[in-house]
C-alpha cells in the first residue's frame, strides 16, 4: 500500500459529525435537515432530527408554517413553527428512553438556535461541536460562553437556505 492509498482514521469529532449528517437524512423540513447526536465517553446515547412531533404533518407533507422574527436591530429571520428542532429532539428521546446526557457533547450540522441552546445548557451538555455557523447564533454563543460550554464551529461559514 502505497502513502496514497493509506487510509487516514477520522477524528473522533470528524466520526460524529458524519454519523449526524446520515441522522439529518431523515429530517421532514428541508430548511436544513438537521442531524445531531449526543455522545458520551466515545458513545452515542441519543439522536435526533428536525421534525414535527410524532403523529402531526410533516412539512414535507404539507408545508411550512413560516413566522417572522423582527430583533432588536429591525433584522427579520424567518423560522419554521411546525418543526421541533433535532436538538430538542435528541434531548427528547434521551428522556424518553430514561438515558443520562449530563456532561454529553452534542454533534451537529451548525450552531443551536437560542431555544435549543438553553435546553442543552440546562441538560447539562458540555461541549458542543457544529460543522458550520447558524445565521442567528449570536446569541446562543454568548449563552454558551457565559454558562462554561465549549462551542467548537469546525467551517467559519453560514449554512445557508431558502428564507431565512
Amino acid at each position: 500500500m502505497t502513502e496514497e492509498q493509506k487510509h487516514v482514521r477520522p477524528t473522533w469529532d470528524e466520526y460524529f459529525l458524519d454519523i449526524a449528517k446520515a441522522v439529518g437524512e431523515r429530517g421532514t423540513c428541508d430548511r436544513g435537515r438537521i442531524g445531531v447526536l449526543l455522545v458520551k465517553d466515545k458513545r452515542i446515547l441519543a439522536t435526533g432530527y428536525v421534525g414535527s412531533p410524532i403523529g402531526i404533518p410533516h412539512c414535507d407533507e404539507v408545508g411550512h408554517q413560516m413566522k417572522k422574527v423582527t430583533h432588536e436591530d429591525d433584522s427579520v429571520s424567518q423560522h419554521c413553527m411546525r418543526t421541533s428542532h433535532a436538538e430538542i429532539n435528541a434531548i427528547c428521546n434521551a428522556a424518553r428512553y430514561g438515558i443520562a446526557i449530563d456532561g454529553a457533547t452534542v454533534y451537529g450540522k451548525f450552531e443551536p438556535c437560542h431555544t435549543c441552546a438553553k435546553a442543552l445548557i440546562n441538560a447539562g451538555i458540555k461541549r458542543v461541536v457544529c460543522a458550520k455557523q447558524y445565521h442567528a447564533a449570536s446569541d446562543s454563543r454568548k449563552l454558551f460562553e457565559q454558562a462554561g460550554i465549549e462551542l467548537v464551529v469546525v467551517l467559519k461559514e453560514v449554512e445557508a437556505y431558502e428564507n431565512q
